[in-house]
């Protein structure tokens, strides 16, 4: 298993150089790629770009692109621009979303969520193979049927035969289709003790294209807090959990709320979302069972740490893209170096 830095999205607030720090210290220590995320704030392909020009190695993942805010033509160039300005280190993760932001920040009906993204793909794939792009759907049309367009390829060659292409999804019907159109699946609040079931989803996915888990990649996104008392490396993880179990979607459609549900914290997680969507996000951080935050996070000393890194190898990830706490950037920095200590423990 291989470790990978998630940085999340830019707040706006601290030092982008901490950004910057972060993803050099583990380039030096070692790690795998560096992804980056947006909502409606920060995007991913800036702060992708602005790392690729002051790192020299590590791989560079967006988790994600989102589907509704770019036509696929875009991403793909995009994703062929970052992979050339980088030497080849792009990882193209993409998501659709959420009914909340697709609709309310794109403009972009949320319906048909699995169609549109296999199609999306479908475009994505056609060109950055430098293939002329002709797509007939429901979802995209190139070129279309009654104007001046022509059909196009990208008009440069890119650095690499194939940019790795990796979708985030939660439900199970995603999870497949990661499995069955992309090389890897970005994961949220990974639980090693129950991981089995999704992992069966992603090879129902492989076998529908004829292949199997070999060279797939299981990206797991994990909170890493480090301390000697795990209890108290929870609390800095409680509000990252309470803003997707409680805030991240609505009442009716909230993945991860749904997901937490499927893990065995319905009581709990309802609890957090009454609190969180009346507008009472502290205390619905407090109401995050504890038993949910170690279960999905890296809480404790490197020993613990070290456990916490055996029990998702063993689980099935191959990537696990550690989202460092700390209330100062030297303790996230020392994180960072905990986790690589921790995974030397671990071993081969």
């Amino acid at each position: 298993m291989r470790l990978a830095l998630n940085l999340g999205y830019l707040t706006g607030r601290p030092d982008p150089g901490e950004v910057l720090a972060l993803a050099r210290h583990a380039e030096q220590l070692g790690f795998a790629s560096v992804w980056a995320a947006e909502a409606y704030g920060s995007d991913s392909p800036s702060v992708l770009a602005w790392l690729a020009g002051q790192t020299t190695t590590i791989g560079l993942g967006s988790a994600v692109m989102q589907v509704p805010g770019r036509t696929p033509a875009m991403t793909a160039m995009t994703a062929a621009t970052i992979d050339l300005l980088s030497g080849g280190r792009f990882r193209l993760g993409l998501g659709v979303s959420g009914p909340q932001v697709s609709e309310g920040w794109h403009g972009v009906r949320f319906d048909a969520p699995l169609a549109r993204t296999r199609a999306y793909v479908e475009v994505v794939r056609a060109a950055l193979a430098r293939e002329t792009v002709r797509h007939a759907g429901p979802h995209f049309e190139l070129p279309l049927p009654d104007g001046p367009g022509k059909a196009l390829r990208l008009s440069f060659q890119p650095v690499r035969d194939h940019v790795p292409l990796y979708l985030a999804a939660v439900g199970p019907r995603n999870v497949a289709l990661a499995g069955e159109v992309a090389d890897g699946w970005l994961a949220v609040f990974v639980d090693p003790s129950s991981a089995a079931e999704q992992l069966d989803q992603v090879r129902l996915g492989r076998a529908r294209a004829g292949l199997d888990l070999d060279g797939f990649d299981v990206v797991a996104t994990v909170p890493l807090s480090v301390g000697p008392d795990p209890d108290a490396c929870a609390e800095p993880v409680r509000a990252y959990a309470a803003l997707y179990v409680g805030g991240m979607g609505s009442r009716e459609q909230n993945f991860y709320f749904s997901l937490a549900v499927r893990m065995g914290f319905g009581d709990e997680a309802a609890q957090v979302q009454d609190l969180y969507l009346a507008g009472r996000a502290r205390d619905a951080a407090s109401a995050v069972p504890y038993a949910l935050l170690e279960r999905t996070s890296l809480l404790g000393d490197r020993d613990r740490v070290a456990a916490g890194l055996a029990r998702l190898g063993d689980a099935g990830v191959t990537t696990c893209a550690v989202v460092p706490h700390g209330r100062t950037l030297d303790e996230r920095l020392t994180a960072l170096t905990t986790a690589a200590e921790a995974l030397e423990l671990v071993g081969p």
